[in-house]
Parts: structure tokens; sequence; C-alpha cells
């Protein structure tokens, strides 16, 4: 198998990245689209109930609630529902011999995302930059500083993220999977950081708070912000979450 950077995994990580000066001449393939949803005609087609007797009310309520939000309130975010939110992404929940089983799937248990968070607005933790330690379910200080703006502008300037509580930034670390799966473990790579952020989306809304997931970043600015090569390890997913606003206040400035 050829090295890591020679393989087509990496190599379509590597030409699909963004950064301020080859996004202004960004071109576009000339893909046409197509309907938002495939029908089939003429075809037997059997109506599926849309109530079911099954005590989960809860988490049907999390699912229907669940939106992109972009507009936060000022109140800080409890350190606890941060816990909340990172055990439900990756927290571990079982054993069995040598494998270690989190709250996300992932190919051959192997796991290779990496958890970031940019702290800006969160009670009992200084606003800085961390590392989920997910071993010792704890943070590790990257720095003290807040970096909520460089953040922000790192993620092609969008305002709202650095008004949101914290940012959760993922990485892979790619050799975890491919060194077992070749190409084929960058999508699963891939995979794995949207069911771990799904997972951080419905946990967020469980404690009145939203989030809305990012893909649009320069790749090498969070990089060096996260202090990580782009190559060994490199950022592929990014999400903001905070509070959610109350209703009936206005909360213009």
């Amino acid at each position: 198998m050829p090295e890591l950077k020679e393989t087509r995994g990496f190599q379509y990580l590597e030409n699909s990245r963004f950064d301020r000066t080859s996004i202004q001449n960004l071109q576009r393939p000339a893909i046409a689209r197509v309907e938002t949803f495939k029908r089939y005609s003429p075809i037997t087609s059997i109506p599926l109930p849309r109530t079911w007797s099954l005590d989960e009310e809860r988490i049907t309520l999390l699912l229907q609630n669940r939106r992109s939000l972009r507009k936060y309130s000022k109140e800080p975010l409890n350190l606890e529902h941060l816990a909340f939110m990172l055990w439900a992404s990756q927290g571990i929940t079982g054993q069995a011999g040598n494998y270690f089983f989190r709250a996300t799937p992932s190919a051959g248990a192997l796991y290779p995302v990496e958890t970031y968070l940019s702290a800006h607005s969160i009670e009992g933790l200084a606003a800085g930059l961390y590392h989920f330690d997910v071993e010792h379910f704890a943070l590790d200080r990257l720095t003290d500083q807040d970096k909520a703006e460089e953040v922000a502008q790192a993620c092609l300037n969008q305002k709202f993220i650095s008004q949101a509580a914290v940012v959760f930034l993922w990485t892979g670390v790619f050799r975890r999977a491919m060194s077992k799966y070749g190409d084929r473990g960058m999508r699963y790579i891939l995979l794995d950081a949207g069911q771990i952020c799904q997972s951080v989306m419905i946990a967020a809304e469980a404690v009145a708070c939203g989030g809305c997931p990012v893909g649009a970043f320069y790749d090498s600015e969070l990089n060096q912000l996260l202090q990580i090569d782009g190559e060994e390890e490199s950022i592929l997913y990014a999400a903001s979450v905070g509070r959610k606003l109350e209703p009936g206040i206005d909360h213009r400035p």
C-alpha cells in the first residue's frame, strides 16, 4: 500500500481543501441538479404510520425539534451540559477485551476522529482551546486565550460562530483507519465525523441548546490554531453550540 500522502483517500482530502487564495478562483464542476426526492411511478406504495405506541416521546421530540441554530443567548453554557455532549458523542460506554466502545460507532473500533473545543462562554471553564481526552474524560488545555474570533474567521468569516458558547472542532488521525482499511479508510473517517456531530446536535437539544454543523472553513488556518500538521491529522468538521434564545424576548442589539 502506498504511504499516506500517496493514497487516493488523502489526495481527495488535499484536493478539496479551502484556503483564502484558491477559494477566490474556485471552479465548481458543472454537475446538473437532481430532484430532492426520488420517486417511483407507477408502483405500489404502502403508507407508513405517522404515530407509534412507543415509550420514546423524549427522543421523538429531540429529533423533531433539531434545527441548525445560528443565533444564541448570551447566557453561558453549563460545564455539566458540555460534558454530557462530549460523552454523548465520544464517551466510552463499554469494553470487550482490549477494545473500548464509545457512544458513536467506528469502523474496526479504531476511532480516528479527535475532538477539540473552542470554549468561549462556559461556566467554570476558562475561554480557550481544548482537546477532549476520551480515555480520562477530561479536557487538555491548549491555550488560555479566547480564540472565538479567530475560529470564526477561519470558518469563512461566519459571525455566528464567534457568538456561540463553544465550537466543536473534529479532526481525523488518518493512519488510525487507513493503516487497516487503505483508501476506503478515508470514507470511514468522514462517516465517523458525521455520526459524532449528529450526536452532539441531539445532545445539545436535550439540554435546551442548539447548534449548527459547519463544513466550510480554511483548513490550514484551523489546523494552525489546533497546532496540528494537516497531514497526519487534519480538520474535518465543526459545529457551533449555544443556549437557545428565550421566546418573547427582543434580543436585537
